[in-house]
């Protein structure tokens, strides 16, 4: 089993940055595509930014040129991470990260719990 574990939520005001890290723990995995995605209160939940394994990255039209979505691997450990800078109000939402991870020669949907981010006017 590989989990996948959100940090860096919080409370902020507009025009200020978060980074929100997600963690993999669990059993050695590949990577097909790491995603960002988020969920505003009453909305559908929508892809933000996401990472392929060739290292290809695309964004959201409404985050381009704000938002950066990067990969942290060490010897023991990958995080994925979103950089958010100039946040505005309708950033507010809950944010997931999502794995299409080769789990065991399988390919696996891995989500995580979530982090809430909210965005002050």
């Amino acid at each position: 089993q590989v989990q996948l574990v959100e940090s860096g939520g919080g409370f902020v005001q507009a025009g200020d940055s978060l980074r929100l890290s997600c963690a993999a723990y669990g059993m050695t995995f590949g990577i097909s595509t790491l995603q960002w995605y988020r969920q505003p209160p009453g909305k559908e939940r929508e892809l933000v930014a996401e990472i392929t394994d060739a290292g290809r990255m695309n964004y959201a039209e409404s985050v381009k040129d704000r938002f950066h979505i990067s990969i942290n691997k060490t010897r023991n450990m990958l995080h994925l991470l979103l950089q958010m800078n100039t946040l505005k109000p309708e950033g507010t939402a809950v944010y997931y990260c999502y794995g299409d991870l080769l789990i065991m020669g399988s390919r696996s949907d891995v989500w995580g719990q979530g982090t809430q981010v909210t965005v002050s006017s």
